[in-house]
């Protein structure tokens, strides 16, 4: 158990990363990044990489990397963003958050140099850069096998592309962050393909023809080898199971049958696909034990991701924030759920194509009740109002200033409706991580409280 002590230095150190630029806020340059990894040794050198970007299923795909990895007998360094509840979550070694007193101990190793890197450039380093520098460094000194990182947004510019990957993973490109990473999907993919490093493999999720072919050209330019899906590698079968669906792969060396994977929707079972093909890539160019696929494969969790946090009634949480990942979302409930309705509880970012996300949920959810997180780039709840009301109409959409009050408020009518009707309502929140992350702990005190 983690002592009062080292508790309120944790504190401390979440404070002062706080303090720092906010990761949302972005200068395109790895020269603080790289100036710091110098100074400090270039840790994220001394252990084989692999580099995951893309628009959606990053992090799911990143955990799917590390599980079979742990599997395989590595230790493992994951590094993934943004975090649901804890900053801990982001740098994870063996598969679990690095402990308070890990944390502690890096920040102390590191700290003086991040004060020595402010005073030399013009703009101080951001909380997530001292974050990619603070896994570089507790990956280094566990020692991991593999150091696997999520880029935060883009690629060519993010800073977790100091590090010099062995396997380049891009997963599926849409729309979002524009205002960083340009206005078309080929922009976008120029930006992320900057990741593609000379020489490597590059693991290319299924993508749109146009971004298909700037990946490619990327993959030509610096002599990297696509290993594409659909070609090289791919989704053989899936089905629906209890929990989750039996999905069978064929990978870049050969096939893997039946695999229970315990995460819904047809992008996951892609996500799990270009997993696997990433890791055959890495550990030898060869076909895995099929037993230890399994393994990895059972044992798998993404916490936020269409998650089912709460039964009677049914809730689930997912971290949707763009048209993207809401189309998925859409996918999954109509396919592999069996509600009669569903009361949405929606709570983006202001800065987020709000009315496509509200769009694409429109055809799963009863009705609404838009609200707004705790961040200082939430939505504002009349203007979400105002837009739900126009895609909804209005006898099916509801407000609340509080995540807390909405979420109540959508558990009681789904339990009022399955008790007068015996029916099976559900209720799903979504909009963005931070909601996501805040929905998973307001519903466990509403469970601890029963």
């Amino acid at each position: 158990m983690t002592s009062k002590d080292d508790l309120e230095r944790l504190e401390a150190i979440e404070k002062a990363l706080l303090n720092r630029w906010p990761e949302t806020r972005i200068a395109p340059t790895l020269d603080r990044i790289a100036a710091l990894a110098d100074i400090l040794g270039s840790p994220q050198l001394s252990y084989p990489t692999i580099h995951i970007a893309g628009t959606n299923g990053k992090t799911t795909t990143t955990r799917l990397i590390d599980s079979l990895c742990f599997e395989l007998g590595m230790r493992t360094g994951r590094f993934t963003s943004p975090h649901l509840e804890s900053f801990l979550e982001r740098i994870s070694i063996n598969g679990e958050p690095i402990s308070a007193e890990g944390m502690i101990a890096t920040y102390n190793d590191i700290a003086l140099y991040l004060d020595l890197i402010d005073s030399k450039m013009p703009n101080k380093l951001s909380f997530f850069e001292a974050m990619c520098a603070l896994s570089f460094v507790a990956f280094a000194e566990f020692p991991v096998d593999v150091g696997i990182f999520e880029c935060g947004m883009g690629g060519e510019w993010d800073s977790t592309n100091v590090i010099n990957a062995a396997v380049s993973v891009i997963t599926p490109i849409g729309f979002d962050h524009m205002e960083y990473l340009g206005d078309t999907l080929e922009k976008i993919a120029t930006t992320k393909s900057g990741i593609i490093k000379e020489g490597s493999f590059a693991v290319l999720a299924r993508q749109e023809a146009d971004v298909a072919q700037v990946l490619t050209h990327k993959c030509a330019q610096v002599d990297a080898t696509p290993i594409r899906e659909g070609i090289e590698y791919s989704v053989k079968s899936r089905a629906l199971a209890i929990g989750g669906q039996l999905v069978s792969i064929a990978g870049v060396y050969g096939e893997y049958h039946d695999l229970f994977l315990p995460l819904h929707g047809a992008h996951q079972a892609a996500n799990a696909a270009t997993a696997i093909a990433a890791v055959e890539v890495f550990a030898g160019e060869t076909k895995l034990d099929e037993e230890v696929v399994r393994a990895a494969l059972v044992n798998a969790t993404s916490p936020g991701r269409c998650e089912i946090v709460m039964r009677n009634p049914t809730v689930i949480v997912d971290a949707a924030h763009n048209p993207h990942g809401a189309r998925s979302l859409k996918q999954t409930l109509s396919e592999e759920f069996d509600f009669d309705a569903v009361i949405g509880v929606v709570a983006p970012m202001g800065d987020k194509d709000v009315s496509g996300i509200l769009e694409e949920l429109e055809g799963v959810m009863s009705r609404v009740i838009v609200s707004r997180n705790s961040s200082h780039r939430a939505a504002s709840v009349e203007e979400l109002h105002d837009t739900a009301r126009e895609i909804f109409g209005g006898d099916r959409v509801e407000q609340s200033e509080s995540l807390g009050s909405a979420i109540s408020s959508a558990i009681e009518q789904a339990k009022l409706q399955n008790a007068v009707q015996d029916s099976n309502v559900a209720v799903v929140i979504a909009g963005s991580v931070v909601t996501a992350g805040e929905a998973r702990a307001i519903v466990r005190k509403i469970k601890e409280s029963r």
